[in-house]
C-alpha cells in the first residue's frame, strides 16, 4: 500500500520530518499487510486433507517471501535513510523482523492511518482518540504523544547536522496579497489590472485563481527570500486560509516544489480555532522562527514570532483594514525589493542563523534555543537609548502596560516616567506638553512614537529627524494626533513607517482583528473577526 500519492515526493534538498516519516509509514503498512496474509495462510489455523496440505504449503512458502521481501524493503529504507544521515529512526521495534512485528504489544499506540494503528493494526477506538491528526502529511494520520516526541528529536538532530532551522511562514499579508475579483475596485477595473493578472507570465507576480474568483499578488523579493532563507532553514507554510486556497498559493510561490513538499498547514489542520500553533510542525519549539504579520494567532509562542509590517496591495486589503487612502495598485507602484519588508528580514534571519551556529560559542547546539536569539537580536535595535513618553498614553492608564511603552522595552530601551539627565529621547505628539519643551531646551532627542513602530519592523534603529513632532495648526490636529498614539499604546499599530525607506509604500495602520481575517479566503469568518478587532487590544 503506497501513500506517496497523496503527497509531493521529497526532493533531497529539502527533506523534513514529515516527509521521512511518510516513506517509512509505506514500508511498515506494506509489511503490515504482508503479514496479515502470511497468518490467514497459516496451515495451522485450520484443518484439511493431506492434498490440500501439500497446496497450502506451497502458499505458506510463497507468504513466507511476501514477508521476507517486506522485511527487505524495510531494512532498504532505513538503510537508505541512515546513508542520507537525514532520516528520522525509527525505534528497535518497529524496525525488526516480521516477527518483532506480529508480537509487539500496544498499547501506547504510536500513531494511527487510516483509523489503524500501523504498528499493530489495531483499529482505533474512543479510548485511542488523543493525539494529533496530521492530515497535512497524509490524509487519515495521527500520531501518539510519543511518536510525535520521537520525530521531533530524531529532526532536531538531522536539522543541526545540516547546519539548519525551521521557518514558519505566514501567506495573507506576510508573503503575499489577495483579493476576491468582486471586491476590486472601479480605479483597479479602470486600470485593467485583472487583464495584467490574467497573462501566463511565470515569472510575473500578479496572478488570477481562476477556480477561487481570486487574483493574488506575490510581495517583491519574495522569490529571492525563499531562495536565501531555503539555505537556512526547513521552511512551512501555516496560514488561517482554507486547505484548497493554500495549496494554489504553494504552487505559485514554489512551482518546483523544492522548498514546502507537504508542509502546507491550513486552518483545517489547527487543533484551537482562529490560533496557529507549533503542536502542527514535526520539529522542535527551540529551532523554529515564526513570520506572521499577526501576532494575536500565536498566542503560545511570541517568543518564536517576527512581526511582519503588512503588505496591502489592493483596494480590498485597506477598506478591510480601515484604511481611507488609495492602494498601490490604485497608484500603480509597489514596495521596492531592495529594501522592503521582505528584503529586510532575510537580513535579520541570517543574522539569527549565523548568531545561533556560532561556532565559539560553547553551548552544545542541542541546548541552543532560537528564541533567546531573537530576543538578542532585537534588543540591540534600540540599545543605549532611553526614552520617557509625554502625553502618549491615557491618563488614567498605567504607562509600563501600554503596548508601546512594552515594544520599546523588547527593543533594549530603557523606558522611564520622569525626565533626569540620563533621558536620550522624549516621545510625544505635541511639542506643547512640559516634557517636549524640556527637550528642546535641554538638547534631546523629541521623536513622535512611530519611531518606535518604524525600529520594531525595520530592526534597525531609524532616523529620528525622519519622525519629528509636527507644530499643530489647530486643536483638531492635536486631537487626531492624541488618538493615534492613544491606539498605538493599547496595541493597535498606525502608520507602519516604511515611507522614510519606501515612497511607494503607503503608512500601514495596524488594526486589532481576529487571526483569520487575514486571509482572505475565509469570508465566513470576518463578522468574528471584526467582533475580535473590538474586544482584543493586544495584537499588533
Amino acid at each position: 500500500m503506497s501513500l506517496a500519492a497523496e503527497s509531493p515526493s521529497p526532493s533531497p534538498s529539502s527533506s523534513s520530518g514529515s516527509d521521512d516519516f511518510a516513506a517509512l509509514l509505506d514500508a511498515e503498512l506494506d509489511l503490515a499487510s504482508a503479514v496479515d496474509s502470511a497468518s490467514v495462510g497459516d496451515p495451522s489455523t485450520s484443518p484439511t486433507s493431506s492434498d490440500d496440505e501439500e497446496d497450502d504449503d506451497e502458499d505458506v512458502v510463497a507468504d513466507v517471501e511476501t514477508v521476507e521481501q517486506s522485511s527487505a524493503k524495510r531494512r532498504k529504507v532505513k538503510v537508505q535513510y541512515q546513508d542520507r544521515e537525514t532520516a528520522i529512526r525509527p525505534d528497535e521495534d518497529s524496525i525488526g523482523s516480521s516477527e518483532d512485528a506480529q508480537i509487539k504489544i500496544c498499547p501506547p499506540h504510536p500513531g494511527y492511518f487510516g483509523g489503524l494503528c500501523f504498528r499493530c493494526g489495531k483499529r482505533q477506538d474512543e479510548e485511542d482518540v488523543p493525539g494529533v491528526a496530521f492530515g497535512y502529511v497524509h490524509k487519515g494520520l495521527r500520531l501518539g504523544t510519543t511518536e510525535i516526541d520521537r520525530l521531533r528529536g530524531s529532526d532536531l538532530k538531522n536539522l543541526l547536522r545540516e547546519r539548519k532551522l525551521i521557518l514558519i511562514l505566514d501567506l495573507d499579508h506576510t508573503l503575499i496579497n489577495s483579493t476576491k475579483l468582486h471586491d476590486i475596485s472601479a480605479a483597479e477595473n479602470n486600470l485593467g489590472i485583472q487583464t495584467a493578472a490574467s497573462k501566463d507570465d511565470p515569472n510575473g507576480s500578479l496572478f488570477t485563481l481562476e477556480g477561487m474568483q481570486m487574483l493574488t499578488k506575490l510581495r517583491p523579493f519574495v522569490r529571492k527570500f525563499l531562495k536565501e532563507a531555503s539555505n537556512m532553514f526547513e521552511m512551512y507554510i501555516y496560514t488561517m486560509g482554507d486547505k484548497a486556497y493554500a495549496i494554489e498559493i504553494a504552487k505559485l510561490l514554489d512551482p518546483r516544489n523544492v522548498y514546502f513538499n507537504s508542509k502546507v498547514i491550513s486552518n483545517s489542520d489547527c487543533t484551537q480555532r482562529h490560533q496557529k500553533g507549533l503542536d502542527m510542525v514535526l520539529g522542535a519549539e527551540s529551532v523554529a522562527v515564526i513570520l506572521d504579520d499577526t501576532e494575536y494567532v500565536w498566542q503560545k509562542h511570541k517568543e518564536n514570532l517576527i512581526l511582519m509590517e503588512r503588505y496591502h496591495y489592493f483596494a480590498s486589503s485597506c477598506r478591510q483594514f480601515g484604511f481611507s487612502v488609495k492602494s498601490l495598485s490604485e497608484f500603480m507602484q509597489d514596495e521596492r525589493g531592495s529594501d522592503g519588508a521582505l528584503a529586510t528580514i532575510l537580513d535579520v534571519l541570517k543574522r539569527i542563523h549565523t548568531i545561533f551556529f556560532d561556532s565559539a560559542v560553547e553551548t552544545a547546539l542541542s541546548s541552543r534555543d532560537v528564541r533567546q536569539v531573537i530576543k538578542r537580536v532585537r534588543q540591540e535595535v534600540l540599545q543605549g537609548c532611553k526614552l520617557v513618553f509625554s502625553r502618549v498614553f491615557p491618563s488614567s492608564s498605567r504607562p509600563q502596560d501600554q503596548f508601546i511603552w512594552k515594544m520599546a522595552e523588547q527593543l533594549g530601551a530603557i523606558c522611564s516616567a520622569d525626565v533626569d539627565s540620563t533621558i536620550t529621547h522624549v516621545v510625544a505628539v505635541d511639542v506643547g506638553t512640559d516634557k517636549a519643551r524640556w527637550a528642546v531646551n535641554n538638547n534631546k532627542i523629541l521623536v513622535h512614537p512611530r519611531w518606535i513602530e518604524a525600529s520594531n519592523f525595520r530592526w534597525h534603529r531609524q532616523q529620528e529627524e525622519d519622525f519629528p513632532v509636527k507644530v499643530k495648526k489647530n486643536e483638531k490636529d492635536k486631537e487626531n494626533d492624541v488618538a493615534a498614539a492613544t491606539d498605538a499604546a493599547n496595541g493597535k499599530v498606525n502608520d507602519v513607517v516604511a515611507a522614510a525607506t519606501d515612497p511607494a509604500n503607503e503608512k500601514d495602520k495596524e488594526d486589532d482583528v481576529a487571526p483569520a481575517a487575514t486571509d482572505p479566503a475565509n469570508e465566513k469568518d470576518k463578522e468574528i473577526d471584526v467582533a475580535a478587532a473590538v474586544t482584543d487590544s493586544t495584537n499588533s
